[in-house]
């Protein structure tokens, strides 16, 4: 059994950091990185980060496809045979770097951090209304998102989780489907953490912005399809939207001439809220590289009906 890395976004110091691990868990383990793959028939299990498309059909006796992250999108997006299960990583650490980064985002807007920056660049001292009144929702209530919302009500602050499906006993308050406009009529910082589905992508838009109450602001750490961006800059404008925190684009790098650059209202970083670590990751390949071998049960395998 072959184990093929298909990451062609990836440094060679990355990918390397990932064959150390896993030929020190396995030394004799037959692996191959792409484009370097010269024996694809022997290639059982797969790992994938922004791969080629269409590169799948090209392994004729594929078993097992890995994320070498928590997302799975830019499998779904591709062909993918249906006898052939995907799994993805669950890390607590990728939790915990998360759920800080949105924790930092929500407070930096909560005691505003930015009016403060710019206060100090033209020698300003304003103490008038330090801080803005927040209820925060958070769209998608799966692990990463369930862990913000504890973290967030932890500090005080009035939290609303929104889901596709209902939840029993869930312990924060929670909307879910149709009811999407009773939970925007409740917050006014919304945290976008959804999977990405057919369903969900374009899902932050211009008829979604304008359900917002005023002066909502906008957290973006899923993934950069999720939000239509030339909606975004006239929300801002038109006042339904107070500005955004944005870590993921739909082309990444975001481009030089793009114009998210020079509107002070919304804040960018480069796709760093939460990093996998192959330490903890490729473990996780290997345990299913593993269990495949033995016919026991995957850990982490998605459910392909809802995408994620």
């Amino acid at each position: 059994m072959g184990l093929a890395i298909v990451a062609p976004s990836k440094s060679k110091k990355e990918i390397a950091n990932w064959i150390a691990v896993f030929k020190e868990i396995d030394p004799h383990i037959e692996l191959q990185v792409y484009p370097d793959i010269s024996k694809k028939e022997s290639v059982e299990v797969v790992v994938l980060w922004q791969h080629p498309t269409g590169i799948l059909k090209e392994f004729p006796n594929l078993k097992l496809i890995c994320s070498m992250g928590s997302g799975v999108d830019h499998i779904m997006a591709d062909y993918v045979p249906d006898q052939v299960p995907i799994t993805r990583i669950v890390d607590p650490r990728l939790t915990f770097s998360m759920t800080n980064y949105v924790v930092m985002g929500i407070l930096n807007y909560h005691r505003q951090l930015l009016r403060y920056i710019r206060d100090k660049q033209s020698k300003t001292w304003d103490m008038t209304n330090p801080e803005i009144p927040i209820t925060v929702g958070v769209m998608g209530v799966g692990e990463l998102g369930g862990d913000v919302l504890d973290k967030v009500a932890g500090l005080g602050i009035s939290v609303i989780g929104y889901g596709n499906r209902p939840k029993s006993d869930f312990r924060h308050p929670y909307f879910h489907g149709e009811q999407l406009q009773e939970f925007l009529n409740e917050v006014n910082v919304v945290v976008c953490l959804l999977p990405l589905t057919p369903k969900t992508e374009g899902f932050l838009n211009k008829d979604l912005f304008q359900k917002f109450q005023k002066d909502t602001y906008l957290i973006n750490v899923a993934r950069g399809k999720h939000l239509i961006e030339a909606d975004l800059i006239p929300a801002i404008e038109s006042g339904h939207i107070s500005g955004a925190l944005l870590d993921v684009f739909q082309k990444e790098p975001l481009p030089d001439n793009h114009p998210f650059w020079e509107q002070e209202q919304i804040t960018i970083t480069p796709h760093i809220a939460s990093i996998t670590n192959h330490k903890a990751a490729a473990p996780q390949i290997m345990e299913n590289y593993r269990n495949l071998q033995q016919n026991l049960p995957l850990a982490n395998q998605i459910n392909k009906d809802q995408g994620y």
